[in-house]
């Protein structure tokens, strides 16, 4: 009787000391203690891929998605675009449109902050558009802006910036003028290109945004803390953003690596929380096996992967020439056997979500024989007696797996259905890129994935030898063909204004298109909230860890 006595009063113990720890740490999450507060912080840092280097973490210069995957964390401009994919307001908490839809009023927001704390005024947007127009800045996107009037002419100085149509009425107030009406004009306000810049910092410093240091101010969900260069950079949670109560991760760590492979594996051992678009790659001979598991996520992307001519480059000034290497890749191939992610095989610039009928295109994928007779055409007219004079043509792309194994079965079409030898060239993408800017390539792959929803944003990279077109093509035709659509209301005119110009930019060949995009990654499973739009913009501002 006693000791059973005593083994009951063993046994109310524990289960007396077993309650008490249940109950005081089922309570320290509850009320949000220290220890709660700790465990959950560290739960919400984001770990992804970037890929490579930046070009440029200064919103008027940057041109690529690299670039932008970081600065539409770390910067906002008047506009957003939200999880619908539609434009709200962001730093502007009221905006108005004039009768004509040619004036713009935005009203700032009156708790719109610096990362550094400073005031951020609507001077700071004027400071940031008028720079970018400035033609000594050599802002390859200034052609964004366009839109404003006199834009374009001040950044081909012919009027002063002071005559551009923007201007800070005061500090809250920003009033914009349009060359004409312009439907997806807040879309634009959305883009990096419009975002402010600092510019009681950027005035005394051109330099500010070369390194994560105290010059480095931005506005958006997320402030950079640290940028390694070529390794890695680190943002975290702004305390001075409008909506950060809307923010719910603290840090996101932005690894920077252009294997695949490597990303595939650091996500399989929990080291990345996301592999693949738009951040990165996956292996192309792990899509079969992911998609077979339900892994693989895939979504269309207004995006169109194409090669591109150097017409300053002989034999590719002639057309005949350039059609006929166009004509001899095998698409359908190329989407079946390499890429293997639903892509649609593409025969011209803007993708069929803009205009529906491309999905057709503008000639036959793989129209081998007409290749044959066109090359045979284009070679007399250049002075050659036969492919064996053609001297080897150079294929340039940048390192990373995909793109070598489509360059290398694009370099065996060439031989096989025309006889052209082919020399393959790759660099990292941040020399790659540097050598295309500067012309230094023959062919090379390139492509475009839409900054806003218009197929504008696809025809008017070749309007000009300037800018993003690499090519040196230009075409007088083609030029007032884009500038009567930005005179034309009637949305089915204007559609057919851009066929008309579309179809004399593939009768010409400045680029081969190859597919139309899609966007393919892996995710963890309690990963939520991440939003990646229509264009392939990743935004991390509703991201949280569940």
């Amino acid at each position: 009787m006693k000791n059973q006595k005593w083994m009951v009063w063993i046994v109310l113990l524990i289960v007396f000391f077993l309650s008490a720890c249940n109950s005081k740490e089922s309570g320290s999450q509850a009320v949000g203690s220290e220890e709660g507060t700790e465990k959950n912080s560290q739960e919400q840092v984001l770990k992804v891929n970037n890929f490579t280097e930046p070009s440029s973490l200064n919103p008027s210069l940057a041109t690529d998605v690299w670039s932008s995957n970081i600065l539409l964390q770390t910067f906002e401009g008047l506009t957003r675009i939200n999880q619908k994919g539609v434009p709200e307001n962001a730093m502007a908490e009221e905006i108005a449109v004039s009768d004509d839809l040619l004036t713009y009023t935005f009203t700032l927001r009156d708790d719109a902050k610096w990362s550094n704390g400073d005031l951020l005024t609507m001077q700071d947007f004027e400071y940031a558009w008028k720079w970018v127009l400035n033609p000594e800045n050599l802002s390859q996107y200034a052609y964004q802006l366009f839109y404003i009037k006199n834009a374009e002419a001040a950044n081909k100085g012919e009027v002063s910036l002071d005559e551009v149509g923007v201007k800070a009425i005061d500090e809250k107030t920003l009033e914009v003028t349009l060359e004409n009406p312009t439907p997806f004009f807040l879309e634009l306000t959305a883009f990096y290109t419009y975002f402010p810049v600092n510019s009681k910092i950027a005035e005394g410093n051109p330099d500010w945004a070369k390194e994560a240091s105290k010059s480095y101010t931005s506005n958006g969900p997320f402030k950079m803390m640290k940028w390694e260069h070529q390794n890695q950079v680190i943002l975290e949670k702004n305390e001075h953003y409008w909506d950060k109560e809307s923010v719910k991760l603290e840090k996101i760590e932005m690894v920077m690596l252009n294997d695949s492979n490597t990303e595939l594996n650091m996500f399989n051992s929990d080291e990345l929380h996301w592999a693949g678009a738009p951040t990165g790659s996956l292996p192309l001979e792990a899509i079969p096996a992911l998609q077979q598991e339900g892994a693989l996520e895939a979504a269309p992307t207004a995006g169109t992967y194409w090669y591109e001519f150097n017409l300053k480059k002989k034999p590719f000034n002639n057309v005949k020439i350039r059609k006929a290497l166009s004509y001899a890749i095998d698409r359908q191939s190329i989407v079946d056997n390499i890429t293997q992610s639903a892509e649609i095989p593409a025969t011209a610039i803007v993708p069929n979500s803009m205009i529906p009928e491309n999905e057709t295109g503008y000639f036959k994928d793989g129209d081998i024989e007409q290749a044959k007779a066109l090359l045979e055409e284009g070679l007399k007219e250049e002075g050659y007696s036969g492919v064996e004079e053609l001297p080897v043509i150079t294929l340039s792309y940048n390192t990373d797996p995909a793109q070598a194994k489509i360059a290398q079965a694009v370099q065996d079409m060439w031989k096989t259905n025309l006889g052209i030898n082919v020399e393959l060239s790759n660099k990292e993408w941040a020399v790659y890129y540097e050598g295309i800017i500067n012309g230094d390539f023959e062919v090379a792959r390139m492509g475009w994935t839409g900054d806003f929803n218009d197929p504008i944003n696809f025809l008017e990279i070749f309007k000009t030898d300037a800018g993003n077109n690499h090519t040196g093509w230009m075409n007088k035709e083609y030029a007032s063909l884009l500038d009567q659509s930005a005179l034309e209301t009637d949305p089915s005119k204007r559609k057919e204004i851009f066929k008309q110009a579309e179809a004399i930019i593939m009768d010409e060949m400045p680029v081969i298109p190859f597919y139309f995009k899609t966007s393919v990654y892996v995710k963890k499973d309690n990963l939520k909230g991440v939003y990646v739009s229509g264009l392939g913009n990743v935004q991390y501002k509703w991201a949280y860890f569940e």
